[in-house]
């Protein structure tokens, strides 16, 4: 069994795929090819944005992002403390200090009281000026734009919507990807709409950015290839990357989503009443990068993983630290915060295996498996 099928997902998706690159080849045209400028407009009309600007990977489309509004030493960005590296690195890369807020249990997302009082305990230290919110649409469910938004207009910050795990997740109507005033993602082969290799986007409604971001991502040139007009990175989206993921992104709409999410719907019916399952709120959807449960305490995670692991079910864990945990932010001040849910979900996540390509009795075996090792039975309540 396969955490995320991507073999069964090339098998299914062969024929265009292999089309696709068959084109490029003949072509011959690598870097900046048609299929680039084609993917960008597609996924731009998806996520419902006037621009989208590939790049190399999602790191560099965060570090992008944060370049583009200038954001240096001196500067505090304020980042959930239940995400991935990359989330926080790029801040401290920029220069700014990461300052980091506590997430929802029911979610797994940015905890807005938590946001706020952050906010507060900076201002009055008065040695950083609030610059940026970095939301992460944790496992494919957006953040709480309602109240983010409100604590952002109150304090004048940028929201980077980090939507690296949140494509196809739905506020409102509204696709992730769309909520912040820059938002990225990243096409990492595991994430809902990956590539074969690394690839990122940054999405905005404004047309002075995204001629920055342009600028930016080919080291900061002008009009003319040869003038140089800024400082910039080299991360272009290869054309490979971008024809496969043109035949993705059409599956993606056209089934991919529908089925995950229906796969999902069937774990929480089946293990809602033995383990803590994903809460997705009411005008929410989510994009499912990740199926989340959580367990009752650390020694019956590794129970379930291990009983996994002997019946050849992969499972992982996103993820055994927060962020004020990691060696590199040790020196980080917290400005009070304890992060306590953070601390406790760390000790209870596990993901389990969940793609459009799961079948059900595969999926049936990881529902056996885990109420055998949680209850002692694995059969289903009627």
């Amino acid at each position: 069994m396969q955490f995320r099928n991507l073999k069964k997902q090339y098998e299914e998706l062969k024929p265009k795929i292999d089309q696709a690159l068959g084109e490029v080849l003949r072509e011959s045209n690598y870097i900046s090819g048609r299929q680039v400028e084609e993917l960008e407009k597609e996924l731009a009309a998806y996520v419902g944005v006037k621009h989208c600007v590939t790049c190399a990977n999602g790191t560099d489309a965060l570090t992008l992002a944060l370049m583009v509004w200038g954001i240096k030493e001196g500067d505090a960005v304020f980042v959930p403390d239940f995400t991935f590296f990359s989330s926080a690195e790029t801040a401290a890369y920029a220069g700014a200090v990461p300052v980091f807020t506590d997430i929802l249990e029911d979610t797994f997302n940015m905890d807005p009281d938590s946001l706020e009082r952050a906010i507060e305990a900076v201002l009055k230290e008065g040695k950083l000026v609030p610059k940026v919110i970095v939301t992460v649409d944790l496992f494919g469910l957006p953040a709480d734009y309602e109240k983010i938004r409100r604590i952002a207009k109150r304090y004048g910050l940028y929201i980077l919507e980090d939507a690296a795990q949140g494509f196809g997740g739905v506020y409102h109507g509204k696709r992730a990807g769309s909520f912040g005033d820059i938002a990225t993602t990243s096409f990492f082969p595991a994430k809902p709409l990956g590539c074969y290799g690394d690839g990122g986007a940054v999405f905005t409604d404004s047309d002075e950015w995204a001629e920055m971001l342009r600028s930016l991502r080919v080291h900061g040139k002008g009009s003319d290839k040869y003038d140089n007009v800024r400082i910039g990175l080299n991360s272009r989206l290869d054309t490979l990357q971008a024809a496969v993921l043109q035949v993705k992104l059409e599956a993606f709409q056209d089934y991919e989503l529908t089925y995950t999410d229906q796969r999902a719907g069937k774990y929480t019916e089946g293990l809602k009443d033995c383990v803590k399952v994903p809460v997705i709120p009411e005008g929410f959807a989510s994009g499912w990068a990740q199926y989340s449960i959580l367990l009752k305490d650390k020694k019956e995670r590794e129970q379930v993983q291990t009983y996994l692991k002997e019946h050849d079910v992969p499972s992982m864990i996103y993820y055994r630290r927060g962020m004020h945990q990691q060696t590199a932010f040790r020196d980080c001040c917290l400005y009070g915060e304890t992060f306590p849910v953070t601390a406790d979900v760390c000790e209870r996540v596990l993901s389990l295996p969940l793609s459009p390509y799961l079948t059900e009795e595969e999926q049936q075996k990881v529902i056996r498996l885990v109420r055998e090792i949680v209850t002692g039975n694995g059969e289903q309540p009627a």
